[in-house]
């Protein structure tokens, strides 16, 4: 007979994690069932360990530049491998504390590949074998993979995915090729950059961040070319060799195309929903462009089956995962809920009305709200604050002085609904802004605030009296 629970979640990740605690909280009888390692791909194979890599290479950027500042050093070098230990240990450390608040609140933790079968009942296999578990309630949150695009030659030695590349403990990568310029392939372009390889992106469309505001990536792109990083955007690989070593045919808007020497090749074109093996023939779910279909609950065509994070989301964030786990279980538990959260009419995906996204290059991004170009798009009639961090003190002293800030107020009521930041900081900055158009904060409003100087953070004082200027 298979054990019950009021609620068995499927992966382990962000979205995962966070609703198991939450229905525990709740008193939910709650069972975590996860393929790979707890964590998901977030703690173990994505933000974590790319965050960890990015800080240690940081800092091996900044020795290097040291004596502009007026401190010799007479030798400086990495230690690739112990780069890793200290992403292991970092990794570890979070697994592990996850591990304790799951045993703290009396989680059942369930290693093996799951696949949903009728009546809401759960097969698990693993080393012991197979076993049955029953839930009330069911939370689907697997997450997304790697898509590996068909090129020719993509399975050749010496082209990763994200996550192979992450586990290398050697290091041969004086010259990377990145064949896709979002924001996986602008942070490892960061890391091996600081590390001094030869870094070329190749991105297809016409600017790198995808959907992103173009000013912003813009902006990023300038960065990345002053750090001697080679950008093609609007070009696509269309064929990979082994020529004396890897070499990339690529083709540019246009009819333009050309041969260069890739070295390694980074494969970072985007993810897709991790169902593979998911879905038992009994339980065919409603599917939607690849992705599960769910309603404005975010319940699955099977009635007590949710899906939430990346294998429903046109958003594949750690914390919009974990928003959309609480908002399940809230609902589940009979709730209020603690944020507010919208569905797009076609019910394809879900989004998030204040969702920071935070990209961690050099200077970091990070934007929240809408744009400029999305809010005239929309027929809003805004106006727009505007300072450059090559005035502010703060960018000065550390010798930080690209990027800016960018807020969008609503003309009329003078309300925030949006902000992009591009300087030191700007992931840690964007939560007062994500604060202030939560709550329908004015122009007025944040300029009451103080901020200390010199900080990054006066760019936005200064951005807020851009804006009330042009009234």
């Amino acid at each position: 007979m298979a054990k019950q629970y009021d609620l068995i979640v499927i992966g382990a990740g962000p979205g995962g994690y966070t609703a198991a605690l939450k229905a525990a909280e709740y008193g939910l009888h709650t069972a975590v069932i996860e393929e790979k390692k707890l964590g998901g791909n977030c703690v173990n194979r994505g933000c974590i360990p790319t965050k960890a890599l990015l800080h240690a290479s940081n800092r091996f950027k900044q020795m290097q530049q040291c004596d502009e500042l007026g401190v010799s050093v007479d030798f400086i070098s990495f230690d690739f491998k112990k780069m890793q230990q200290h992403k292991k240990r970092a990794v570890k450390t979070y697994r592990d504390e996850i591990r304790r608040l799951f045993d703290e609140a009396g989680i059942e933790y369930i290693e093996g590949k799951a696949t949903i079968r009728r009546n809401r009942t759960v097969e698990v296999n693993n080393r012991e074998g197979r076993e049955y578990y029953q839930g009330k309630n069911i939370i689907i949150a697997t997450g997304a993979m790697a898509v590996m695009p068909e090129i020719p030659g993509s399975n050749l030695p010496g082209v990763y995915t994200s996550s192979r590349l992450l586990a290398a403990d050697t290091w041969n990568f004086d010259r990377l090729t990145i064949i896709g310029g979002g924001v996986i392939g602008v942070e490892f372009a960061t890391i091996f950059n600081s590390l001094c390889s030869k870094v070329t992106i190749i991105e297809k469309g016409p600017h790198l961040l995808g959907p992103m505001d173009e000013v912003v990536a813009k902006e990023l792109e300038k960065a990345l070319r002053k750090k001697d990083i080679t950008v093609y955007c609007n070009a696509e690989v269309s064929r990979i060799e082994d020529k004396d070593g890897l070499t990339c045919q690529v083709e540019v808007a246009g009819g333009e195309s050309f041969s260069m020497k890739a070295g390694q090749i980074l494969m970072a074109v985007g993810r897709k929903p991790n169902i593979n093996g998911l879905l038992g023939d009994d339980m065919p779910l409603e599917m939607s462009q690849g992705k599960l279909a769910v309603n404005s609950e975010f319940m699955t065509s099977e009635p007590g089956v949710y899906a939430i994070g990346d294998v429903v989301s046109g958003i594949q964030l750690a914390h919009v995962a974990a928003a959309e786990g609480t908002y399940v279980v809230e609902k589940i538990a009979g709730r209020p809920h603690g944020i507010r959260l919208e569905v797009v009419p076609t019910g394809m995906y879900v989004s998030l009305p204040i969702v920071p996204n935070c990209i961690y290059t050099e200077p970091e991004i990070a934007t929240v709200g809408i744009t400029e170009e999305a809010a005239r798009a929309s027929g809003m009639k805004v106006r727009c604050g505007y300072f450059s961090m090559t005035e502010n003190g703060k960018s000065i002293v550390t010798r930080k002085e690209e990027g800016f800030v960018r807020l969008v107020f609503e003309s009329y009521s003078d309300t925030i609904v949006g902000a992009q930041i591009v300087c030191p900081r700007a992931t840690d900055m964007i939560g007062e802004m994500a604060t202030a158009i939560a709550n329908g904060l004015t122009a007025g409003q944040l300029s009451m605030a103080m901020r200390a100087h010199p900080t990054y953070s006066e760019a936005i004082s200064t951005a807020i009296s851009d804006a009330m200027r042009q009234k």
